[in-house]
């Protein structure tokens, strides 16, 4: 359940950095695009349950509970969010409800909807895969 709520989060913070653009399903780099970056079946893509970024069994992926080189997460201003992650554990992850990225209460966090994670921001959040 917590992954979901991460993952929905980004794709908040990703495809929804403002209300005026509420949806990019024409967008090829939003994750909201079910034929751009969203596509189950992208090479390369968060949502493909086989790319080395959407596996559950990838040290590279969101979905790994044990993953230590998920996804970073970078607002429009370079800052550094966080990892797009579901390892409660890890102290950059976006699912450790006590770190400073996860924290429903810290400003840097993306589940604080009145810090980074604000869904009225003009500041869209950028996933950024290990290489």
């Amino acid at each position: 359940m917590n992954v979901k709520k991460v993952i929905v989060a980004t794709i908040f913070a990703v495809a929804f950095p403002t209300m005026a653009s509420a949806a990019c399903p024409y967008d090829p780099n939003c994750l909201n695009n079910p034929y751009g970056a969203g596509s189950p079946y992208k090479a390369d893509g968060l949502n493909n349950p086989y790319s080395q970024y959407g596996s559950p069994y990838s040290n590279k992926s969101h979905t790994n509970p044990y993953a230590t080189d998920a996804p970073k997460l970078y607002d429009s201003q370079g800052n550094y969010r966080g990892r797009l992650s579901n390892n409660p554990y890890d102290p950059d992850s976006t699912s450790n409800p006590y770190g400073r990225y996860g924290s429903q209460y810290s400003p840097d966090s993306i589940n604080n909807p009145y810090g980074a994670g604000n869904p009225y921001s003009n500041k869209p959040i950028y996933v950024v895969p290990s290489r």
